[in-house]
């Protein structure tokens, strides 16, 4: 069978079906790469990889990121390590709350991340699809006036003042991605490095816009956020066990829908790291805003 790609009806997105990511030869990967770029999110049902075989997929693509324990692959699960249901306001669960929130994988790092790598274990009944938005159709949409705005402006990102904002005060040194001290400074309009196109880059993690009031950055960012998450710009899949997708950080935002926590929903994670040429946060003299740093919750 050949390799078929399949085009959402959206500005982004691709079904991918007709091959085994396990065994891709030169030929097949060189489609996906041109499909990667092109679509921004590609999705493959039915491959149930191995772990090994994902990180190998994910390796097509660059360096992976390591995690939570140094590690190349990582659960995503609302289930601790004995399989039991996560404590609603364990840290772990609060984490897992907070990525319904639209965002880009670890903007909040020195060095941004190029890509993520997730696929499908257990998937819940009803909800827990992943949705995808398509952020250099929303800055194509932005009209004349509200480009010239946002192209010079940058924000910081962090994960203690996304988590915050859900109630979550995460104590200092809680782990991969809370990091207390200078919150990375990143452009609201980022040309992304292969194709040059350019698309706006924020998410829930963004905050403090250098040069506005807390309340009228907060206003623009969420302003923005709204306007860029709209049809035909956002699309999504319905997990199912084996499914693999991939998607590009530098130009798409992406979010889990919420689900009954009764059931278990467990997906496996494979980031790619960002190139430090092009990924890495700006230089800055700038006073990041204070972060929620406080007792956990």
């Amino acid at each position: 069978m050949a390799l078929h790609i399949e085009p959402a009806d959206a500005t982004l997105g691709a079904t991918i079906t007709g091959i085994d990511l396990a065994r891709l030869d030169d030929a097949d990967w060189r489609q996906i790469e041109d499909a990667f770029h092109q679509f921004g999110v590609l999705v493959f049902p039915s491959q149930h990889l191995t772990e090994t075989a994902q990180v190998t997929f994910g390796r097509r693509f660059g360096a992976v990121e390591q995690l939570v324990a140094k590690r190349d692959i990582v659960p995503i699960s609302n289930r601790d390590a004995e399989g039991e249901q996560l404590y609603d306001r364990s840290h772990q669960a609060l984490v897992l709350r907070g990525n319904e929130g639209w965002h880009t994988d670890s903007s909040y790092m020195p060095v941004s991340a190029k890509a993520s790598v997730l696929s499908c274990r257990i998937a819940p009944k009803r909800g827990g699809e992943t949705e995808w938005a398509d952020m250099r159709a929303a800055f194509d949409a932005l009209d004349d006036a509200m480009r010239e705005r946002v192209a010079p402006l940058a924000a910081f990102h962090s994960l203690y003042h996304s988590q915050a904002k859900l109630g979550h005060k995460v104590e200092a040194g809680a782990g991969y991605g809370f990091i207390a001290d200078a919150p990375p400074l990143r452009p609201l309009v980022k040309t992304h490095p292969f194709t040059g196109r350019p698309a706006l880059y924020m998410g829930r993690h963004a905050y403090g816009i250098v040069g506005l009031a807390a309340e009228e950055s907060e206003r623009l960012l969420t302003g923005l956020v709204e306007f860029a998450c709209q049809p035909p710009r956002v699309w999504g899949h319905r997990w199912a066990p084996g499914d693999v997708v991939i998607w590009d950080n530098r130009c798409v935002m992406h979010r889990a829908r919420p689900y009954d926590q009764r059931e278990p929903r467990v997906m496996m994670h494979t980031r790619i790291a960002g190139d430090p040429a092009t990924e890495a946060a700006l230089a800055t003299t700038e006073q990041a805003p204070p972060i929620g740093i406080g007792t956990a919750a």
